[in-house]
């Protein structure tokens, strides 16, 4: 018997885990700009996968699985909150989160601007460094589809992040 040759289930899928769960959060992150969204919904996306640990792994890498459940996760809770969200605003802002840079609230407010299609393609590709046939892949996309998403969402980027640069250089030149 070679059970020290191969790992547990639970061994496996806590390397998993370990390997993976950082940079999944950023990926849900990038794609809801709610790091408590992104958090839980990565959570329940890992338990889901150890409920159905060998069917997961038995098609081979199971980070296109968790990152498919993860941000389905996501955007069915982000329409269920979006009512709840819409009268927490007209009551304030909420606090900025500490540590974060001008430079990167620029980028989720600018990412938010973008179709679910466009922000999820910019971030499996840019973020994640996945190729465009992978992209189209996991998406359910063509490749022709994914270059598009990813062309109008690279200029609708670009013009906000450049709106951005110019205010903020307006602010102090002239603060």
């Amino acid at each position: 018997m070679s059970t020290q040759a191969a790992q547990s289930p639970a061994a496996e899928f806590d390397s998993f885990y370990t390997a993976t769960a950082k940079r999944m959060v950023a990926t849900v992150y990038a794609m809801t700009g709610d790091l408590g969204e992104a958090e839980d919904a990565v959570q329940e996306a890992y338990a889901r996968a150890w409920l159905r640990w060998e069917r997961v792994t038995a098609q081979g890498d199971p980070t296109p699985w968790v990152r498919t459940v993860a941000m389905r996760l996501a955007v069915s809770t982000w329409r269920r909150t979006r009512s709840r969200l819409r009268a927490q605003l007209r009551h304030g802002p909420a606090a900025d989160v500490p540590g974060l840079s001008a430079d990167r609230v620029a980028l989720v407010a600018a990412l938010r601007e973008l179709s679910a299609d466009q922000r999820r393609a910019v971030v499996l590709h840019h973020l994640l460094d996945l190729p465009v046939e992978e992209v189209a892949r996991e998406t359910g996309a063509s490749n022709g589809a994914v270059r598009t998403r990813l062309s109008r969402a690279r200029k609708i980027l670009g013009e906000r992040l450049a709106d951005t640069n110019t205010r903020t250089e307006g602010v102090t030149a002239h603060g």
